[in-house]
């Protein structure tokens, strides 16, 4: 099957506070808000240069609150995205990497960055303000 994996739905509490924390903070494109009854609003935004949006608002979905987990952003460069997000004022934890000591990698992590900064080997995580988790995963750096 060819196909494109175009969009996500976040559930969230409320849309205003998460299109303010995606927008302003996050820093992702708004695409569309809207709202043409009070039952039923969809908010879509995208990630600079990404192929896959979110959507969240009214109506939508009805998943748990914060229920989403394992939605993986992409970067070049971990340290500047997660210091841009830390200057917005989202609270990212620290960059970690895969322990690959012991013949590979296990499942185990250690703090900083993969010293080759191998790709797809260094991360860092944030949460939304409902609590669905994003993970910052590096790839092409240098």
């Amino acid at each position: 099957m060819k196909a494109l994996f175009e969009v996500v739905i976040l559930p969230v509490s409320d849309p205003d506070r998460s299109l303010r924390f995606y927008r302003d903070q996050v820093g992702f494109d708004l695409d569309v808000d809207y709202a043409p009854t009070p039952e039923f609003r969809v908010i879509q935004l995208t990630p600079e240069g990404a192929s896959t949006s979110i959507q969240f608002g009214v109506g939508l979905t009805d998943a748990p609150v914060g229920s989403l987990r394992g939605l993986y952003l992409v970067v070049p460069d971990i340290e500047a995205s997660r210091r841009e997000l830390a200057e917005r004022g989202v609270d990212v934890s620290e960059v970690r990497h895969k322990d690959t000591g012991g013949g590979g990698w296990q499942g185990a992590y250690v703090a900083g960055l993969d010293p080759d900064r191998t790709d797809y080997a260094t991360f860092a995580d944030f949460r939304d303000p409902d609590g669905n988790a994003w993970v910052l995963q590096e790839r092409g750096h240098g």
